[in-house]
């Protein structure tokens, strides 16, 4: 599959236009003087006529002389099920769900896997169609996208309708990921690796995360799930997920798309998607094997960029970076630029999108 998706080119219509004669032009003419007089103008003019009753000139200037198109075809066919099967290794994909704006996030956290050397797991799902098709022409076979889709331009805020709507379709695409039999780790794009994660994920537990508190934890704090906090749940922050395909990961999976069908978007109750997490790892716990990821490994953002003691009494054991508690496209990148974490400007080609 790997090699098909690498090596086959691509077939364009274009090129059946343009292949190479034995004869040239002028020979052509000699043998068949009929095709340019008047008579054989004519007979080419009515085929062009009758093209154009029958195929109209949209689907003709792309099907047959817009040479990209059979190119986007084929990514617009691409099922999740190849994705996952081109760029597993070791039963394992990484996997995040980015939309057209955020593709400088996309590279700079590509970049940092990279320098782990396991980006060649990684398959992005996009959730629109300029997303899919950019990143699968720069690295072909590693964005898939699972319809409906929109194709967006739009920067969700947090809190917004959009924003819902994009990270509701998350814990689907994972479970889709565990029946086919997958190991797979989610991370959100605005993330950083500063070293290699897998070796924390310990044992053979069903769900690994880590906690969106920004309070200090002591460094050999209990992995068990949390206890409730004020609004009656946890705050396990769903932006770093790893799920084996048990059947108590498929659980908690099912759980948050039932939690997040129970709990939409309104305008007085402006949802996203994580509370549905905490919800389902509530309700589940007794039943699932649940593992609290280590913090001084994993920090929220709300510790790692404001508390600059705990940072420099945990140098040297930070692995993921989430660049959260701040909202705003600008102000995130301000704030990695600040804090040496914003690669793209000059490590892009570091990446295997290059510099987009």
């Amino acid at each position: 599959m790997s090699s098909f998706l690498h090596q086959r080119p691509l077939q364009s219509t274009l090129s059946y236009f343009h292949e190479p004669s034995s004869h040239p032009s002028s020979t052509l003419a000699q043998k068949h003087p009929s095709i340019f007089n008047r008579a054989g103008l004519l007979v080419l003019l009515l085929v062009l006529v009758i093209l154009g009753v029958f195929m109209p000139w949209s689907e003709m200037h792309e099907g047959i002389f817009w040479s990209t198109r059979p190119a986007l075809t084929k990514w617009r066919d691409y099922t999740l099920a190849q994705a996952a099967s081109v760029v597993a290794k070791n039963g394992t994909v990484i996997v995040c769900a980015v939309s057209q704006p955020y593709l400088p996030f996309l590279n700079n956290w590509l970049i940092s896997i990279a320098r782990q050397k396991h980006h060649e797991k990684v398959l992005v799902i996009a959730e629109d169609y300029a997303t899919l098709y950019k990143v699968n022409q720069r690295w072909p076979g590693h964005a898939v996208l699972i319809p409906p889709a929109p194709d967006t331009q739009t920067a969700h805020k947090f809190g917004s309708q959009g924003f819902f709507n994009f990270t509701s379709r998350r814990p689907r695409h994972l479970l889709d990921i565990l029946e086919l039999g997958y190991n797979v780790m989610y991370n959100d794009v605005d993330m950083v690796w500063l070293a290699d994660p897998f070796p924390y994920l310990e044992g053979k537990h069903d769900v690994y995360f880590t906690d969106d508190m920004a309070a200090v934890k002591p460094l050999d704090h209990s992995h068990d799930l949390p206890p409730p906090g004020k609004k009656g749940r946890t705050y396990i922050c769903s932006c770093m997920i790893f799920l084996r395909p048990t059947v108590g990961a498929k659980l908690v999976m099912k759980k948050w798309i039932e939690e997040l069908q129970a709990q939409p978007w309104t305008k007085s109750k402006k949802a996203n998607d994580q509370p549905a997490f905490n919800w389902a790892l509530m309700k589940t716990s007794g039943q699932v094997d649940l593992y609290l990821l280590p913090q001084k490994a994993f920090p929220t953002g709300g510790l790692y960029f404001k508390n600059q003691t705990w940072v420099q009494e945990t140098k040297g054991m930070h692995v993921i970076i989430h660049n959260n508690y701040i909202t705003g496209f600008e102000k995130k990148i301000k704030r990695f630029q600040d804090f040496g974490l914003w690669l793209v400007d000059d490590h892009a080609n570091e990446s295997p999108l290059s510099r987009l």
